[in-house]
């Protein structure tokens, strides 16, 4: 299905990090993780790309190495907002309607991944749209992999039914990785940061929940691998590795 609206890539980044301090900035193979992420979405060569962050060091970063960056509010509860408040600065005119929401923790993310999240959101009617990959029995065990229950309605897409830091569904049924990348219709990015968090988000600390609950439909495509998320020190190390020979 051939889609006119026009598309904006925006990546959140805060320098504040519970786990991880600093976590933009750390050092992967001479390189800022933001700046490999920032690398990777401008190599889909897909839409204009944007960092918005609330750190004037992360923004130097991408602006000196030829990339945009939009400062936005220190205050933000979730990347959302800040994705909402720096597109709302770039284009008050409202010209862009999807919205993709990439994350500043991927570093390999594949190329891939921006094209794929685009045509979810293009080809099925839903209010945003995200990845998923399928999850070992290992990662399935464990609470920091977001499993993501979906209802497949065949054409390769489904529609999210419940997020879950547990291991669902229980029995034989495939078990999904969700992969934390969102494609957003302009009109319901701006209703969502509007709501206030719901219970189930606030049981499972998942903003997507909060979509969900408001009766927002999350269509979900299958990707082959999930790409490395570094969200410890053990995952930034791994990352390392992983740069290292490429």
């Amino acid at each position: 299905m051939a889609n006119k609206h026009k598309k904006i890539i925006i990546i959140p980044a805060r320098l504040a990090a519970s786990r991880l301090p600093n976590k933009p900035l750390a050092d992967i193979a001479g390189k800022s993780m933001i700046q490999h992420v920032w690398e990777r979405a401008m190599a889909a060569n897909l839409a204009p790309v944007y960092v918005a962050t609330d750190d004037r060091t992360i923004a130097d970063v991408i602006e000196q190495a030829g990339g945009r960056a939009v400062l936005t509010r220190a205050d933000h509860p979730s990347g959302s907002d800040r994705v909402f408040e720096a597109v709302e600065t770039i284009d008050p005119q409202q010209q862009v309607q999807h919205i993709l929401n990439l994350q500043g923790d991927l570093p390999d993310m594949s190329a891939d991944i921006p094209h794929q999240l685009a045509a979810t959101l293009d080809q099925t009617d839903c209010d945003l749209a995200t990845l998923v990959t399928k999850a070992s029995a290992e990662e399935a065990s464990k609470p920091q992999v977001v499993k993501a229950v979906v209802s497949w309605q065949g054409h390769g897409f489904g529609e999210a039914l419940y997020f879950s830091r547990a291991s669902v569904p229980t029995g034989a049924a495939d078990k999904y990785h969700h992969i934390g990348v969102y494609g957003w219709h302009r009109s319901a990015l701006a209703r969502f940061v509007t709501l206030p968090p719901s219970p189930l988000e606030l049981s499972e600390k998942l903003e997507q929940l909060r979509a969900l609950e408001a009766g927002m439909r999350i269509a979900v495509a299958e990707i082959d691998t999930a790409p490395g998320g570094v969200d410890t020190d053990e995952d930034l190390q791994a990352a390392r590795q992983r740069l290292a020979t490429q």
